[in-house]
């Protein structure tokens, strides 16, 4: 019998790791997470979540039956992506994409999966979507919108979503929370370098002429966009006016913006609403970004309240699915 989806909204946002992957993988900018006391840290760090629900697959039913979801697209945590090029690397990729393969194969419609990949080996990045791409409840990929100096327009990011292209999978961008000196304190590398970054990728795919070469490319950017729908304005300005912004594309940032799909964790009416501005509503899918303290723990009532349709909701999804 093959696949489906059980009816209802499907959160395309939520995330899952093994506890046996809890060390994450070789070159993490991050120390391993662990359990302390029920709580789970990553190194000295809280994460303001119960351990268990980051790997438990049964409080995450819960979650969903108490939030009136159907089904959850699960993917690794940002944490978990695999940067480097290392063979070690690879084997951790394979042992999330087999464990993410066996819950979405025992949850009857419940679960499915966005897979991961070796960033750092583009050969070993297509044996695993490949693979990916002939798996029962596995819709794509997820990936972080920069990696070192680049972002998608460019380097690995670039040929892995080529890939995605070419295998018709979807692609799912999330950042990581990467560092930086400005950041250290009041938990700024989240609540201003998650937006940055994910702005700073949608800037790459626009200027960078990436929806033009593909335009097929299913591609989902979290947390509403980050800040690139208030940020749209000021890049159509500097792209009419400055030859090196328009250099790559041919097309305006702001109407490129509308064949991008975006979830709706936005954690503001004001913000939601700027987006419906800038994207049509089946390009915005439900997310939560469960199980982290950022989430929204209530999504599908707070995107009803917020003006979007379980109709719009699910036809985003099918879409950005390619159901």
């Amino acid at each position: 019998m093959p696949f489906s989806l059980r009816p209802g909204a499907v959160d395309v946002h939520a995330h899952w790791l093994p506890e046996s992957l809890f060390g994450l993988p070789p070159g993490a900018p991050y120390s391993p997470l662990a359990d302390r006391d029920g709580q789970l840290y990553i190194g000295d760090i809280p994460l303001s979540i119960e351990s268990r629900l980051m790997s438990d697959v049964d409080a995450i039913r819960a979650d969903m039956q108490r939030t009136g979801i159907a089904a959850r697209v699960l993917s690794a945590p940002p944490f978990a992506f695999a940067r480097e090029d290392h063979p070690e690397a690879s084997a951790y990729v394979d042992a999330f994409n087999a464990a993410l393969l066996s819950v979405v194969g025992d949850s009857d419609g419940a679960f499915a999966g966005f897979g991961c990949v070796s960033l750092g080996d583009v050969q070993a990045a297509r044996r695993q979507m490949e693979q990916l791409s002939l798996a029962e409840g596995i819709f794509g990929v997820a990936l972080p919108p920069v990696m070192g100096d680049t972002s998608l327009d460019t380097g690995n990011l670039e040929r892995i979503l080529t890939l995605a292209d070419e295998l018709e999978l979807a692609v799912l961008v999330h950042p990581m929370q990467l560092p930086g000196p400005a950041w250290s304190r009041h938990y700024l590398t989240n609540l201003i370098g998650n937006p940055v970054e994910t702005a700073t990728a949608i800037a790459s795919v626009l200027l960078g002429g990436t929806m033009e070469r593909l335009p097929e490319l299913r591609i989902c950017f979290v947390h509403g966009g980050g800040c690139a729908p208030d940020l749209l304005g000021r890049w159509d300005h500097a792209w009419s006016l400055r030859a090196d912004v328009s250099a790559d594309s041919t097309r305006r940032p702001s109407e490129t913006f509308r064949r991008l799909f975006f979830d709706t964790v936005t954690h503001d009416t004001d913000a939601l609403d700027l987006l419906r501005r800038k994207a049509p509503d089946d390009h915005i899918v439900l997310g939560s970004d469960y199980p982290f303290d950022m989430a929204d723990t209530d999504a599908l009532t707070h995107a009803l309240e917020r003006g979007l349709t379980k109709d719009g909701l699910s036809q985003a999804t099918r879409l950005f699915l390619g159901l």
